[in-house]
């Protein structure tokens, strides 16, 4: 028997080729008995808006949706909202700011996370095969819809909408005419907005809408698999894993080197004393009964070199950015363009100290490089642009799975409540601090406690004696004491 989303998103997708139902009925039986939130005494009144009529009406742009219950009863209304504009074929589902503005509903549209997750929801429905558009920032109002939006022939039907309320679009999807498929678009862009409000599903649906989260999840911090960075070196040649600490960017990188350049290659660690003669190229004291002289030392630049000639061969720079990385590259920077390397006239630059008699180095075509860069330490500055653009950065996030995998039941729901701190309130610059999955790997309860005693306890605690957090700090002080309740249950 179908349920309230399902019918929903089947009234949905037929657009105004439905003319015999009610869009105020549909969306009322989300909040009835056997619905999928509780009742609401307000379902029938101002959280509910039915503006089909205006199809007859020329000029008029129907639409259907909830907004803020705290809204009148009929005309414009503010705040954020869930709509949908049906056309003559299939209708387009979008969360819209009414045009009164963003009262009342600052404190979701200015949030950090609301951006987040709107973001992850474009992801998680092209990763469904369903093209969406967000906008960067929802409470942004005057942007207008970009031309390769508006303009784009899927959109078509939809332009007399993009042209009343193009600015205050914020993300927008096709329901597909797929009953499926429809069923997807609806269901995401209603648990987003359900998660917003604070709408918990009934018990028939807490299962279905835990499974939609921790699928959610995967768009939300973005994983990374071994075969796909190593598609990326194939296309890019030098890459750099990056993120939070215990997000197993070394791991990552050591099992790329096994799996994928079958255990050819080399790992190296850079930190503050690094130099250029460490990784290019240096001479090296060699006392003797006739005196003291220099012999020339290759670096671990040059070694790789010299290996890449007799194949592909990987050299895995861990903690890259713990070095000057101006002074440690030297001139061998120029090096580092991924479309230059092999053909008739490869780059080279002239070493300073011959190797075997040859002043020239060149980085051969069986040459990867792969780095690893903790993004959380404040000590370290950022890499340069002209060392930035010669490498494709990957970004590595606490990954979920592994959790729910290698964890007892409690550390999985810290994961998730700690998580939720960072993405929904944390500021740019500060979720990058995010503890990854390294903290909660745990065979049993008692090592899990042990694991969040002496190392997530104190990651924290440093987080908050700092202050990075900012406007989150009141947030994360409250998952620290849920931890520490725990640690003290052992």
């Amino acid at each position: 028997m179908p349920d309230a989303v399902s019918e929903l998103a089947d009234f949905i997708r037929q657009g105004l080729s439905v003319t015999d139902e009610s869009a105020r009925s549909k969306l009322q039986s989300l909040f009835s008995t056997g619905g999928r939130y509780p009742v609401r005494r307000d379902s029938g009144d101002s959280l509910i808006r039915d503006a089909y009529g205006l199809a007859k009406d020329e000029g008029g742009v129907p639409w259907a949706g909830l907004i803020h219950p705290e809204n009148p009863h009929s005309g414009p209304y503010g705040g954020a909202s869930l709509v949908w504009f049906p056309a003559d074929k299939g209708s387009l589902l979008s969360l819209v700011v009414g045009t009164r503005g963003l009262s009342p509903d600052e404190g979701i549209l200015t949030r950090p996370g609301h951006r987040r997750r709107v973001a992850a929801l474009r992801r998680y429905l092209s990763r469904h095969g369903i093209q969406a558009w967000s906008k960067p920032d929802p409470s942004l109002l005057d942007l207008p819809l970009p031309k390769s939006v508006s303009d784009a022939e899927q959109y078509a039907p939809f332009r007399a909408a993009f042209r009343r309320y193009g600015r205050e679009m914020y993300c927008i999807a096709p329901v597909p005419n797929d009953v499926q498929q429809a069923r997807v678009v609806v269901e995401a862009f209603l648990n987003v907005y359900a998660y917003e409000r604070g709408w918990q599903p009934l018990a028939d649906w807490k299962d279905e809408a835990a499974a939609f989260e921790a699928d959610f999840r995967a768009s939300l911090l973005p994983s990374m698999t071994a075969g796909e960075v190593s598609g990326l070196l194939d296309r890019r040649r030098f890459v750099i894993l990056q993120g939070p600490p215990g997000t197993g960017k070394t791991r990552l990188a050591e099992q790329v080197k096994q799996d994928h350049f079958d255990g050819h290659g080399m790992t190296i660690q850079f930190h503050p004393a690094v130099t250029y003669e460490d990784f290019v190229v240096g001479l090296s004291p060699d006392p003797s009964a006739s005196g003291l002289k220099f012999d020339v030392r290759r670096g671990w630049l040059a070694r790789a070199t010299a290996e890449a000639r007799n194949g592909r061969f990987l050299l895995v720079i861990d903690e890259v950015n713990r070095a000057d990385l101006g002074k440690v590259l030297g001139e061998a920077i120029y090096l580092f363009e991924a479309g230059e390397i092999g053909g008739e006239r490869p780059r080279q630059v002239e070493l300073p100290h011959p190797i075997d008699g040859d002043r020239t180095l060149k980085i051969p075509d069986g040459l990867y490089v792969l780095g690893t860069m903790n993004t959380a330490d404040r000590s370290i500055a950022s890499l340069d642009l002209a060392i930035r653009r010669r490498f494709a950065f990957v970004a590595i996030w606490p990954d979920r799975s592994v959790v729910a995998a290698k964890c007892p039941r409690e550390g999985l729901v810290i994961f998730d409540r700690l998580t939720d701190v960072f993405v929904d309130h944390a500021p740019l610059d500060a979720l990058d601090l995010l503890p990854g999955h390294a903290y909660f790997l745990a065979n049993n309860e008692d090592e899990m406690r042990e694991r969040f005693r002496f190392e997530l306890l104190p990651l924290i605690d440093e987080y908050l004696r700092e202050g990075y957090l900012g406007p989150a700090t009141t947030e994360l002080f409250t998952v620290r004491d849920q931890i520490e309740d725990l640690v003290a249950r052992g």
